[in-house]
């Protein structure tokens, strides 16, 4: 099998996946690897069809220049070199027209870009050469959801989530979870934040989120469960610190309470999370 490409998603550390980006609001970044292997998305029709492995040297050459190519666009758009990546992403449709990764990471540049005609047509081509690419089905949801077509977003996470060889199921059902809240869905979101938190307990995005939804929902020893362990990492940030304030306080518990405040002065004092605690503002 040929190298994997590696994935386009901001690696969660405290320093890059900071302060508005947890919010089920926000515009944080959720999307999934792309698949380089020579029997991913977009593979020979004949391969496919073969019960035999699919090894490096069944991948055409055509394949093979695409995605060299395609790797270094992939670093390039996590290195924040948008239209370098580009560039690359057009010379490696060029190398194979045919290839449905490039146009998923063309689409997730487009959106970067905030040129959402361009992105939604990569996207759609992508699922032209391959209705049933996991990956393609899953960013091509998240961009639906940014545009507020959550109904339609969440029919894309289903049919990701539906792939039996798919390995980004976490990510999907946390992206899903965001746009169910977003409507309103809570008891669904709850299912697939929970579901998420099962398959990747680390992923502070969605041990917010499920903290955040258990509180909103006046859960409060459940969410404690969630907020408590993220803010006990060193991923904790001020938003984390404010949620674990307001549960702690929903519990009584003065203690934990103040340790929290304590730690949000002493870290973010100038957060506006701290001039709400401050101001007594728990209920925004």
């Amino acid at each position: 099998m040929t190298k994997t490409l590696r994935s386009v998603a901001a690696t969660l550390t405290p320093d890059r996946w900071g302060r508005r980006l947890l919010l089920a609001a926000g515009g944080w970044a959720v999307v999934a690897g792309l698949s380089g292997c020579a029997g991913g998305a977009g593979a020979p029709s004949a391969a496919a069809a073969s019960s035999e492995p699919v090894t490096e040297s069944d991948e055409p050459e055509a394949r093979k220049r695409a995605r060299i190519r395609l790797e270094l666009a992939s670093n390039y758009f996590e290195n924040g070199q948008t239209t370098v990546a580009l560039d690359e992403i057009k010379q490696s449709l060029v190398a194979d027209p045919s290839y449905p990764s490039a146009y998923v990471l063309r689409g997730l540049v487009y959106m970067r870009m905030n040129e959402t005609g361009l992105a939604e047509d990569s996207f759609r081509r992508a699922l032209q050469l391959n209705p049933r690419d996991a990956d393609a089905l899953h960013n091509y949801g998240w961009f639906a959801c940014q545009q507020g077509r959550h109904v339609e977003a969440i029919g894309f996470f289903q049919r990701a989530l539906a792939s039996p060889v798919y390995g980004g199921q976490a990510k999907t059902l946390m992206a899903k979870g965001i746009c169910q809240t977003r409507i309103g869905q809570f008891s669904e979101a709850e299912g697939s934040f929970s579901r998420s938190y099962e398959l990747d307990a680390a992923n502070p995005i969605t041990g917010y989120n499920l903290a955040s939804l258990l509180y909103r929902r006046g859960e409060y020893t459940r969410a404690q469960f969630y907020i408590r362990r993220l803010n006990n990492s060193e991923l904790a940030n001020a938003e984390t610190l404010w949620l674990g304030i307001k549960v702690e306080r929903r519990l009584n518990n003065t203690e934990a309470t103040e340790q929290l405040a304590q730690q949000l002065s002493r870290r973010y004092p100038k957060s506006r999370e701290w001039t709400a605690y401050q101001r007594g503002a728990f209920d925004e």
